[in-house]
């Protein structure tokens, strides 16, 4: 593979192996440890940076002050939140430095030392609603950095999920907004239930939420029909200034979550077809699903090897 002078940082830090969800839980450090040992042999091709833990105040530019203190309250108890949803002593610090990740990608590509990011973070953000954390997630990592992303510049937003899990908390956060688009695919009738088509937004957000159903056992031909001829029209036709990707590779074949199967190859084009939906613009991933942790490092390895080429 021959890279480009197109430069992409990759953002993690060991703080999110310290959050601990117990025995047998899908959403394990493993995922990471995964992931980072895949990604080995293209690390010299890519920008290492360590992200930051943000304040209790960019945190409240999404979440409530009641929702913060919860998330605080639990990881100093070590309780679960739901029976999905678990914290122990240091997952407030590793939630806050998962926002964090985003916030420095952004600030970096705002400074033009690297045009796209990949944020290797857990806990995952999708599922946490303004109020409320659920689906292992705490804190809304990709909704924080939406916000952010505006407050320095980047008006338009376009929030792309191809998480086989509708982010239910992204969509809430933005559906009465029209300056952040948010696209989703998703596998139909699964976890947390919400993601229909008739979701379009409400009042001046209406029109700025599209979300696309896929049928269980569906794979690639059903999910690249989307990236190749939907979400171009919604691009172009909002004109983002930035893309932040939600990037779930439960949608694979192989998870255990879920029932699609899309394959290695197939989400090596979604990526692609992403990145060339408005390749002038910077764009930054998050990790959110994916928990077969052998594929889930084989498909952030293909993620970033696209990352790194025109």
């Amino acid at each position: 593979m021959q890279s480009s002078d197109i430069k992409v940082a990759y953002i993690t830090d060991e703080i999110y192996l310290a959050h601990d969800t117990g025995m047998g839980h899908p959403e394990s450090k493993e995922r990471l440890i995964a992931i980072n040992e895949a990604v080995e042999p293209l690390k010299e091709q890519l920008i290492q940076i360590s992200p930051i833990a943000v304040s209790e105040e960019m945190i409240e530019r999404i979440h409530t002050p009641e929702h913060v203190q919860l998330v605080y309250e639990a990881s100093e108890y070590g309780t679960s939140i739901d029976s999905d949803t678990i914290c122990s002593k240091d997952s407030y610090d590793a939630a806050r430095t998962a926002v964090g990740a985003g916030v420095v990608a952004i600030d970096g590509v705002k400074k033009g030392t690297f045009q796209r990011a990949f944020c290797a973070v857990r806990p995952p953000g999708h599922h946490a609603r303004p109020s409320q954390a659920m689906g292992f997630c705490l804190f809304n990592n990709i909704a924080i950095s939406a916000r952010y992303a505006q407050s320095v510049g980047y008006e338009k937003v376009m929030i792309i999920d191809f998480d086989v899990h509708h982010g239910n908390g992204t969509q809430d956060a933005f559906y009465g907004d029209d300056t952040v688009f948010y696209f989703s695919s998703h596998q139909a009738f699964a976890y947390p239930g919400t993601g229909m088509e008739k979701e379009r937004g409400i009042g001046s957000g209406e029109g700025f939420t599209a979300n696309f159903l896929m049928m269980p056992d569906g794979g690639d031909t059903e999910v690249l029909d989307i990236y190749a001829n939907d979400l171009p029209i919604y691009v172009d036709r909002f004109d983002p200034d930035i893309i932040l990707v939600s990037a779930g590779y439960d949608l694979h074949e192989s998870d255990p979550l879920a029932q699609l199967n899309v394959t290695t190859e197939g989400v090596r084009k979604i990526v692609r077809l992403i990145l060339d939906s408005k390749k002038e613009i910077p764009s930054i991933f998050f990790l959110e699903g994916g928990y077969d942790v052998n594929a889930l490092g084989e498909n952030v390895r293909v993620t970033l090897e696209e990352m790194l080429l025109n």
